[in-house]
């Protein structure tokens, strides 16, 4: 199938299934979903994880630089695609999270997927983050939570907050998706079902200097309770999950 035949058909499909980013999913956004050569196992995955809602709410758009703090492959092999040529994603890994996931940590500079070159690896420990120029884009996804716990050190949440900060351009926004937790709750649930009460994260980014842009409600799931480990079979890949977005002024 030619490729602008599949962006037609992915158009009309996200139509059918009352996509409501549809209208402002732009072109470079429905060829990186059409792409033949996308995984299968990634194609899969479209339906819970809304790339196409997401990536059009948070205005991803080519000739971007995008972070991917504690990157993955699905994501990343999008980003890229979103970005295009003129575009990087940097591929941030915490030395934290390596040891914890028993993953080799990258060496800075390296290139993980040969197919997108403009994805370039980088890591580090969590209170050392940095990056080699200023961004548009930094986003952290089911992972904020993790930064409160034992495992991460813990981590200087607030100076992490800082150098995000730091690291983008005047503009330039952070983009945090997790696993809510009951309101009220704060950081109760981070080491335990793995869930975090969205005003923690609210109030972390206005104490960093940011601005509170908007939420999608895409991954949103009133079925959710909020009490089941995020790993539970009943829910797992189904948890109720907050996406915000934070500008740099």
């Amino acid at each position: 199938m030619r490729r602008g035949l599949m962006i037609a058909v992915l158009a009309t499909a996200l139509a059918a299934a009352g996509a409501p980013a549809l209208a402002q999913m732009s072109p470079s956004i429905a060829a990186a979903l059409a792409d033949p050569n996308r995984p299968a196992k990634d194609q899969t995955l479209d339906a819970s994880r809304r790339p196409a809602e997401i990536m059009a709410f948070i205005g991803l758009k080519p000739g971007q630089t995008i972070v991917d703090v504690w990157p993955g492959a699905y994501w990343d092999r999008l980003f890229a695609d979103v970005v295009g040529p003129s575009g990087q994603v940097i591929a941030w890994l915490p030395n934290e999270a390596a040891k914890a996931e028993k993953l080799d940590m990258p060496k800075d500079g390296s290139h993980p997927y040969p197919e997108h070159p403009n994805v370039v690896a980088y890591g580090g420990p969590i209170n050392s983050f940095t990056v080699p120029s200023s961004v548009d884009v930094v986003w952290i996804r089911q992972n904020y939570h993790d930064l409160y716990d034992p495992f991460m050190g813990p981590a200087d949440v607030a100076g992490f907050d800082k150098a995000v900060f730091k690291a983008l351009k005047p503009g330039g926004v952070f983009v945090v998706i997790d696993h809510s937790a009951p309101a009220g709750s704060g950081l109760a649930d981070t080491n335990t079902t793995h869930r975090i009460d969205p005003a923690v994260v609210k109030k972390d980014m206005a104490a960093a200097g940011f601005q509170f842009v908007g939420e999608s409600p895409v991954l949103h799931n009133p079925d959710d309770k909020l009490d089941k480990l995020v790993f539970d079979p009943s829910i797992r890949g189904r948890t109720d999950q907050f996406i915000y977005v934070f500008r740099k002024p």
